[in-house]
This record gives C-alpha cells, sequence and structure tokens, in this order.
C-alpha cells in the first residue's frame, strides 16, 4: 500500500506559467541551458540549472547552489509565482503527438521509498544525486516531479480522467515549441481528495518511471537531517510526483555517447565489435525519428542496436540467450558486459566520464550531429524496453543498468512546486 499527500504548491500565476515553465534540468546541456535563459530571463531554468547563469565556476560550486536558491526566492518575492493557501492536488494533463497523458500530482513518503513501497529500475549516478540533494536543501523544495507508474486494477484512471472532463478550465497552460500542450488543474474539493487518498490505498506498488535521482536525493535530505539529530516530519519528509498509469506512457531507447575508442582504431573496434555481434552496414538512417527500425527479420529473438562511427551506421545483432535472467537479457546489459566493459575497460557506467547519454526523445540526428563534430567519437542507438519489462524487473528487486528507459511525457519545471519550508 502507498500513501499519497495533499500539499500546497507553489505555482506561477496563469500569466506567467508559459514564460517561467522550463523543460526538465537533465534534458539540456549547460550550453544549451544559457542559451534559453539569454532568450527568456524569466525560465525556471535560471533556478534548476543554475550552473548556465555562472559558467566560469563548477557546477558543484557552493555559489551555484545559493543562485538557485536566490533565483526561486525572485520569483516569489516578484508576485510571479506564488504558494497555494490551501492543500491540494493537482492534474496534470499532457496533449502531445496526437496523444494525451493524464497523471496526478500529489507528495509521496520516503518511509515508501525506504520499504519498497516504491520501487525502482536503475541505479542512480552519484554525482548526479549529489547535485540535486545539494539542490533541493538549498532552494528548501522539490522542484522537479518525480514521474510514477501505477498498476490500475479497477476504475482509478477513469476516476482521476473524470475529474477534468468536460469545459473545466486549466489553472495554468504552457504550449511548448515542439507542439504539446501542458496544462495545470488544481484539485481542491475535500471529498475528491478523499476519493483518490481512498482509491491509492488499493495500489500495493508504485514503480519510477522517470526522476531516480529526483527521488533518491530527496530520501537522502531526509537521511542527513534525522543524521544531524533534526526533525524529519511532514513535508521534508514527503517528496513530489505525477502518477500515470503505467498502460498509458511511452518509452524509447537511451542512447551512449562514447568520447574515445580507447586503444582501438575504428577499423579494430569494428572488427572486435564483430567477435560479438553480427555487424552489417544499416544504410540511410531517418535522422528525425526517436528510434531506427531494425533490419533484422524477428527483432524479438534478437539484443539489437545500431552504431553511429566515422560517418556510417550499422545494425548490430547478437542471438538472445533464452536462460538469461530479467537483467542479463537487456540490450544495454549486454552492451554494457561484451563492449563497454571487455573492449573498453569501462566498468562503471555510472561514474566513468567517457561514456554519456543521451535521451531517447531526442532525435537521432542528434547523435550524428554530436559524432560528426567530434564531441563524441561514437554512438550506440538503443531499441526501447517494454513497459512489463520495467515493472517485472522492479517486482523482482533488479536493478537494470544505468539509463535504460527513456520515458515519455517529460514533465516541464516550474509548473508545481513543493515547497517544505
Amino acid at each position: 500500500m502507498v500513501t499519497i499527500y495533499r500539499f500546497a504548491a507553489v505555482r506561477p500565476t496563469p500569466a506567467d506559467a508559459q514564460s517561467i515553465a522550463a523543460v526538465p534540468y537533465d534534458v539540456v546541456t549547460a550550453d544549451e541551458a544559457r542559451a534559453i535563459i539569454r532568450e527568456n530571463p524569466d525560465s525556471f531554468l535560471t533556478v534548476s540549472r543554475s550552473d548556465a547563469e555562472l559558467p566560469d565556476l563548477s557546477p558543484h560550486d557552493d555559489r551555484v547552489y545559493d543562485r538557485a536558491r536566490d533565483n526561486f526566492t525572485a520569483l516569489q518575492e516578484s508576485g510571479r509565482m506564488r504558494k497555494d493557501e490551501r492543500l491540494s492536488m493537482y492534474i496534470y494533463r499532457i496533449q502531445q503527438d496526437g496523444e494525451i497523458f493524464i497523471g496526478l500530482c500529489c507528495c509521496l513518503d520516503v518511509e515508501d521509498y525506504r520499504r519498497n513501497n516504491i520501487r525502482r529500475h536503475e541505479q542512480t549516478r552519484y554525482d548526479k544525486e549529489e547535485d540535486r540533494t545539494r539542490h533541493i536543501d538549498a532552494v528548501k523544495a522539490h522542484d522537479g516531479p518525480v514521474v510514477l507508474l501505477y498498476q490500475d486494477a479497477g476504475d482509478l484512471f477513469c476516476f482521476i480522467e473524470t475529474l477534468i472532463a468536460g469545459q473545466k478550465t486549466p489553472d495554468a497552460e504552457v504550449h511548448t515549441p515542439g507542439g504539446s500542450i501542458h496544462q495545470i488543474f488544481r484539485i481542491t474539493e475535500p471529498q475528491v481528495l478523499d476519493g483518490l487518498e481512498h482509491r491509492f490505498r488499493k495500489i500495493q506498488n508504485l514503480y519510477i518511471a522517470d526522476g531516480h535521482h529526483r527521488a533518491k536525493a530527496a530520501v537522502n535530505l531526509a537521511n542527513r537531517k534525522r543524521a544531524a539529530g533534526l526533525p524529519v516530519d511532514g513535508e521534508i519528509s514527503r517528496f513530489m510526483g505525477v502518477l500515470f498509469a503505467h498502460d498509458r506512457v511511452r518509452i524509447h531507447g537511451y542512447s551512449r555517447l562514447l568520447a574515445d575508442l580507447g586503444p582501438y582504431t575504428p577499423e579494430t573496434f569494428l572488427s572486435g565489435l564483430r567477435k560479438r555481434y553480427t555487424v552489417n552496414p544499416y544504410g540511410h538512417v531517418d535522422g528525425s525519428g526517436y528510434n531506427i527500425r531494425p533490419h533484422i527479420a524477428s527483432p524479438e529473438n534478437y539484443h539489437i542496436m545500431h552504431l553511429y562511427l566515422e560517418g556510417t551506421w550499422y545494425e548490430c545483432c547478437r542471438p538472445v540467450d533464452k536462460d538469461a535472467g530479467s537483467i542479463d537479457v537487456l540490450d544495454v546489459a549486454v552492451l554494457q558486459k561484451h563492449v563497454l566493459e571487455e573492449m573498453l575497460g569501462i566498468t562503471d557506467p555510472r561514474g566513468d566520464a567517457r561514456l554519456q547519454y543521451l535521451g531517447g526523445a531526442r532525435p537521432v540526428s542528434d547523435l550524428e550531429k554530436l559524432v560528426d563534430a567530434g564531441t563524441y567519437r561514437l554512438a550506440f542507438a538503443m531499441q526501447p524496453v517494454r513497459v512489463g519489462t520495467v515493472l517485472s524487473i522492479a517486482n523482482a528487486g533488479g536493478i537494470m543498468p544505468p539509463k535504460s528507459t527513456w520515458f515519455e511525457p517529460k514533465l516541464l519545471s516550474g509548473l508545481v512546486i513543493h515547497s517544505f519550508v
């Protein structure tokens, strides 16, 4: 059983929502965030990516976190963001690519995380985990929602959907350059909130889809406050999540980028790869797509990835070992073991600086640009994992390799904030 909580959110005024709402902090580089802030100084990236405003400092310098706090305070003191007077929950609706996604924004208990009622399928990266812990401690708020999934065995999703049926006007609406529409609906009626809480008591577990670092950072902060002898109750013992039905989300692959080839030349790297995979030139790739369609017949019987090296795409295939465990059977696990570890000596996929990741909702052309520009030497585009596979692994206590999944929808930052002061 999981417990959900009402909270009084800090939110932009309806007139300011469009200018304040921003992409998640972890889908843009510092340079990209700096360009967005230059064009729109009101962007919430001034809070979530304050390092972009201080390019001469280490992103982990104390002054970066102080800047985030000061910028968040300024948004509130200016009246552009205000804290709701009543405890509420919030429905977050996204219209994107012809689909509608509906999630419930509420607070969750760090104890449910500790008890594994909130389940995870990925390990966090040390540096990113520590960064978000320091960030939320500085701003005294959870300013990025954790996206979680629930398995709906009854009428839960339908009940949530009915709460915004008809012509109800959203409390905030934001249109993104990509054409999606993000809307927030505040729910304040006590009987409705009671109904939501009652229905979620029947849900045994939640599953983190996106925001493993944000969730772990919230738990870390509560642990540190407790270790320091400070009270850990009320809002600081909770974190903000948006809950979606597991069968009403999308999932993409998560690309890998490598800074170098280690001891290999392009020719010897391909030779080594052919000892582990069947490798064939792929031909033309539609760079506007998010995933690359396999050429091989019966792709469900193979581990498949696509390599971009020296201006050429290759399809790399390897038969699936039917006796492999739930983790070992994953494409990313096979890549990690046979290529990253055996060939390149990358044994720590969470911390090795040679290995970076690019989210699956970025077009394939972005991989080509990064490699062609010399920023990285090669890229691996991975196939998406099934949502059911992710939940099964989490239920079994398994941990997928870092950055194994990219879930859609991605939520904007700055529309709903959980403050714990």
